[in-house]
């Protein structure tokens, strides 16, 4: 019989639909139902593309005599991370700090007050290396509730107040400035790797945000040691197994500092975040890698994670079945020399073992080899052909989720990328999911749902990120479009924003003032994966501040970057998207207003270089003389009968200009 998961939303949730387990989901009722027995709550968290969470799936909550022992000592409770990052990050933080370490899955015990006492990640099925077996795990905690429930108590009461000790006073010192900026170009100089790319050791993720960090501190100050680090880092990348030579698109991270061996998960945040950096590396240097990658990776998330209804799925799985009824990680995407030459023929086989370093011995599992591409290009005719017989295999799982803040981020990039290089669709696509946003994730206040799948929204309410990230695409989709609609849906994200998740002196929490209380309301500035909801809402408010004039949206931009004084000098690599955040602050940042008409050439050659300039966070609008689209456009006109742009800057504004050329000199000065 299936448990009460069976008419949730969430993919990872459904895949436990069918456990012995009597799954609960994320309720009051389960914890009333805990209180009721006098039971405490197994809470288990992951998320549907996490490989350690299948396999404890497979050997614990799908084993009958496991289940029975789950079912009758606890309430269990399941979430997914992705479609509730709020009990994820408090209960998360619980466990780094209890135990120095955390990941997925996530086991936490809990009292029916939601107070944690006991934590972990993965257990096995019997003890090994030293790890305690999930069901030794299980009748420890059992008898600790049962015979010693005082001390538990006493733990979980602990571990509440020590949370509640760490609480933020970050924001409003100040913002940060040249010296503190400088200072964090220097803490990633000295933490990049000159060998291979990128930044620290294994494992290795793509540092999108610090990239993006890096090419505005050379738009804004000529920096060649900030060009060169964001530029190889993006080549190191794009040549190596981390990024599908053959039909384009990010996995999460490399296992290996050479960016050789992917963990092979592919997450819509990553390519979204990757794809606009590339186009933004294409912009500085004109590296065709650069415009390759990201129009690959833009065609990859369209064509792989397009859901029916427009949005764009959260994830590939890393595992599928590799032919043989095992379910293995990287089966769909790794070669032999031998499958090469089935394939391709000899000749054409030997030069792509050569060209993609595909050994004999295998850089991966099992004598199999991940596709790098080193040096060259790919001929489009071998391309296509392993793509069909790699299309003959079986699919890696598809998370279906739509998780309304990394769609913000997809329609940003999507946006920038078909404006960039005339590639009408892609801002299409965009458009269409922007609109299923509004459609389906925004209530009539404006308040957002974090989720939706098949159609249906989610019941849980956004978090800072969603709306951060859903207003970042908006404004990027606004300049893009010149569609003032979007401006004016960003609008009401962003007052929502000022309204309920601003804390006093500029803070920012990662839920709103009404949402669900937690033992612990999160707050976490850092970017990791994603800009952090704190970083993503200073960003989105001031380019709305830049479009409209708004004082209080600047001055809530103002009091959330305190954090990235504090935080940028010591951990550039951990507030990346703060930093580029920062970086537009310092150059203004610069208003451009395009004025003519729609259709009109010298209007769309004026709008594309406003586009293509690299002047940190400058926002862009473009419309009909005296247009009511944008601010930006009022008591604007034609000069001479002819297409205009407007700069301004700091309360100052430059000549109108219908000189394409003039335009980019205005827009590229430092």
């Amino acid at each position: 019989m299936p448990n009460r998961l069976a008419h949730e939303t969430s993919p990872y949730l459904l895949q436990h639909a069918d456990n012995p387990v009597d799954w609960w989901p994320w309720s009051g009722e389960a914890f009333e139902e805990a209180r009721k027995r006098g039971v405490p709550v197994l809470l288990s968290v992951g998320y549907s593309s996490c490989h350690w969470c299948h396999v404890l799936a497979r050997e614990s909550f799908e084993d009958e005599q496991t289940a029975a022992y789950m079912n009758e000592h606890f309430v269990n409770v399941k979430v997914d991370r992705e479609e509730r990052p709020d009990v994820d990050a408090v209960y998360m933080e619980a466990v780094q700090a209890a135990t120095g370490q955390g990941g997925w899955p996530m086991t936490v015990f809990l009292t029916a007050d939601g107070e944690p006492f006991y934590f972990g990640t993965y257990f096995p099925p019997e003890p090994r290396h030293g790890m305690a077996s999930f069901r030794q795990i299980l009748e420890g905690v059992a008898d600790a509730w049962a015979e010693r429930r005082d001390e538990v108590g006493e733990v979980a009461g602990k571990i509440v107040r020590d949370l509640a000790g760490r609480s933020l006073a970050y924001g409003g010192e100040g913002v940060p400035g040249e010296e503190e900026l400088a200072q964090a170009l220097l803490g990633l100089t000295r933490e990049y790797d000159e060998r291979s790319g990128g930044f620290g050791g294994a494992p290795k993720f793509p540092p999108s945000m610090a990239v993006e960090f890096l090419l505005r501190h050379y738009a804004r100050t000529g920096s060649d040691g900030a060009l060169q680090m964001a530029a190889e880092t993006c080549a190191a990348m794009a040549r190596g197994g981390i990024y599908d030579q053959l039909g384009g698109g990010f996995a999460r991270y490399s296992v290996d500092r050479e960016w050789v061996v992917p963990h092979f998960e592919k997450m819509l945040y990553d390519n979204a975040l990757l794809c606009r950096v590339y186009a933004h590396l294409w912009r500085a240097t004109g590296s065709e890698l650069a415009r390759r990658v990201a129009l690959e990776t833009a065609d990859f998330m369209v064509r792989e994670l397009r859901t029916a209804e427009g949005g764009f799925a959260s994830a590939l799985d890393a595992d599928s079945d590799d032919g043989a009824g095992r379910h293995v990680e990287g089966a769909f995407y790794v070669w032999t020399p031998q499958q090469l030459r089935e394939v391709l023929g000899e000749r054409d086989g030997q030069r792509a073992v050569e060209l993609f370093g595909v050994t004999e011995e295998g850089t991966f599992e099992e004598g199999a080899s991940v596709l790098q591409l080193p040096d060259g290009e790919v001929d489009p005719s071998v391309k296509e052909r392993l793509l069909a017989a790699r299309a003959l295999r079986a699919r890696p799982g598809r998370d279906d989720k739509v998780v309304a803040a990394w769609n913000g981020l997809a329609i940003a990039a999507l946006a920038e990328v078909g404006a960039y290089f005339e590639r009408p669709d892609l801002v299409e696509r965009a458009t269409e999911a922007a609109d299923l946003l509004v459609r389906l994730h925004m209530d009539d206040g404006a308040r957002l749902a974090r989720t939706s799948k098949d159609g249906r929204s989610g019941a849980h309410a956004g978090v800072l990120e969603d709306y951060a990230d859903v207003a970042e695409g908006f404004l990027a989709l606004a300049g893009v479009t010149g569609e003032g609609v979007w401006l004016e849906f960003a609008g009401f994200l962003l007052d929502i924003v000022v309204d309920q998740f601003v804390a006093e002196g500029g803070a920012l929490y990662d839920t709103a003032h009404d949402a669900e209380p937690l033992i612990r309301r999160p707050q976490d500035p850092t970017d990791n994966a994603t800009p952090s909801g704190w970083t993503a809402a200073a960003g989105a408010l001031l380019s709305y501040a830049a479009h409209t004039g708004s004082e209080a949206h600047r001055t809530a931009a103002e009091g959330a970057l305190g954090v990235v004084k504090a935080l940028g000098p010591r951990a550039p690599r951990f507030i990346g998207w703060g930093l580029a955040v920062a970086e537009a602050l310092l150059d203004g940042p610069r208003e451009v207003a395009v004025v003519g008409p729609q259709g009109d050439a010298a209007t769309r050659e004026l709008h594309r270089t406003a586009l293509l300039a690299q002047a940190p966070g400058a926002v862009v609008a473009v419309g009909e003389p005296e247009g009511e689209e944008f601010p930006l456009l009022r008591d604007r006109d034609l000069v001479d009968g002819s297409p205009a742009a407007y700069v301004c800057r700091n309360f100052a504004c430059r000549m109108p200009t219908t000189d394409p050329a003039e335009l980019a000199g205005q827009l590229g000065g430092r």
